[in-house]
């Protein structure tokens, strides 16, 4: 998490777990980083990033997204992908940040 500190980044994941599910989470799996609870969908369906019957037992799930933002709000970098285990990896994340700022 220091290396996304020093270039001004502060991860937040956003899922449609509960918020006792998504605490749940944080605790088992050590994270260290902001974990939102969108139960409903509101702010992943704003981004267009519902994933209809995608889940393991056919719910709805977030689609794997992550998004670089300026310190105005301002959407600068996305990577989307279909498949929930697929993401950016910190690394890319990181390199992008610097050339972001």
């Amino acid at each position: 998490m220091a290396k996304f500190a020093e270039v001004g980044i502060r991860p937040v994941a956003i899922s449609v777990d509960t918020p006792e599910v998504s605490r749940d989470l944080v605790q088992k799996a050590n994270y260290t980083f902001t974990f939102l609870s969108d139960p409903k969908a509101d702010v992943i369906r704003r981004y267009d990033l519902l994933h209809t019957g995608a889940g393991i037992d056919g719910q709805d799930i977030a689609r794997p997204a992550e998004f670089l933002l300026d310190s105005s709000g301002t959407v600068r970098w996305v990577n989307l992908t279909e498949n929930y285990w697929v993401r950016a990896r910190p690394e890319q994340i990181l390199e992008v940040a610097k050339t972001l700022r």
